[in-house]
């Protein structure tokens, strides 16, 4: 009863317009006795008219209603007309967020270093268990002191694998080796941590003990792959490269930038330095062999070593050069030492 009383109510037009139907319908069936036909006429001609009003009031108020739904669905319809207009807001929204979060990434693995104790800590880890180590820089000086007999002995120890690769300036390219001495002597007109001045000669003899170290260390460890290329321009900053870091400093002791493997920046410098590296010029490194070195090279031996991989001395160079260049190889002294 209650579901028909609510229906009734909802369709009240309707359902009068059904008991007039009905009403109409039991006049035309009474005997003539009880209604005469002309008043039988009368009625049904009069409910005929109430129920075609009703009718009609039930299609207007049908109409009525019909209209929202109709400016709904228009309203849906231009809806979904800028839908896909919209859809490509999200997108770019989407890739704005995507493209904030790598740059958070990137910013939460690259830090600067703001001591030469935190420096130095940094080499420290990123040397710590590497199998690989790039080198792009000056002289090799820190490369030397350091970096180079630190890695060899702790591949040494642990009897792994050691691959090294170093750009250095060309000692044989004295414009070169001029502008670097004169860019050194420009921020500071004092001696460096080594106690020295930068002059051209010294430019080239350091860079001439890199090689030395090079092939000294690749003759006294035998699972060291070690790579030497020559650059006819020098560079302001110097990268160090590990599997796990990216160090760079320049003539700052106490400021560099490090960036930890897996990062943009740490991706983008490797590719950088490899690249470099391709258009230096290659020491022959694989003739290690042709002379013997010994644990306190000799003058003679540093000399025909030289010769021997196209890369000869100055002839200039006396004897107690080389035994200076020998000094810088084996015995360099860590220019950020406190």
């Amino acid at each position: 009863m209650g579901q028909a009383a609510a229906w009734a109510g909802k369709n009240v037009d309707g359902a009068i317009a059904l008991v007039l139907a009905v009403v109409v319908g039991v006049l035309g069936v009474l005997p003539d006795d009880v209604l005469s036909d002309k008043v039988k006429s009368q009625l049904v001609s009069g409910t005929t008219l109430v129920v075609l009003a009703l009718v009609a009031t039930a299609l207007l108020r049908d109409r009525a209603r019909q209209e929202p739904v109709e400016e709904a669905m228009h309203a849906t319809s231009g809806v979904l007309a800028r839908l896909p207009e919209r859809l490509g807001r999200l997108d770019q929204l989407e890739e704005l967020v995507a493209g904030t979060r790598r740059a958070l990434e990137d910013m939460a693995v690259i830090r600067i270093l703001g001591s030469r104790h935190e420096i130095a800590q940094a080499h420290a880890d990123a040397r710590r268990g590497t199998d690989h180590w790039t080198f792009k820089g000056g002289t090799g000086t820190y490369m030397r002191a350091v970096t180079l007999p630190e890695c060899v002995a702790a591949a040494r120890r642990d009897r792994r694998h050691l691959t090294i690769r170093m750009e250095i300036i060309d000692p044989t390219d004295e414009a070169v080796c001029e502008s670097y001495a004169h860019y050194r002597r420009s921020l500071s007109d004092r001696p460096d941590g080594t106690g020295e001045m930068w002059t051209t000669e010294r430019a080239r003899k350091e860079s001439y003990a890199s090689v030395l170290a090079a092939f000294w260390y690749r003759q006294r460890y035998g699972l060291l792959a070690i790579a030497v290329g020559l650059s006819p321009v020098m560079t302001t900053f110097r990268w160090d490269m590990s599997d796990h870091a990216l160090i760079m400093t320049s003539e700052d002791p106490n400021r560099a930038i490090i960036a930890y493997s897996g990062s943009f920046f740490y991706g983008s410098c490797g590719a950088e330095l490899r690249t470099s590296f391709e258009q230096a010029r290659r020491l022959p490194i694989d003739r290690y062999r042709s002379v013997q070195l010994s644990d306190e090279p000799t003058v003679e031996e540093v000399r025909r070593l030289f010769d021997g991989v196209e890369l000869p001395l100055p002839k200039s160079f006396t004897d107690r050069d080389v035994v200076d260049v020998t000094r810088k190889a084996l015995r360099a002294k860590d220019p950020y030492a406190p």
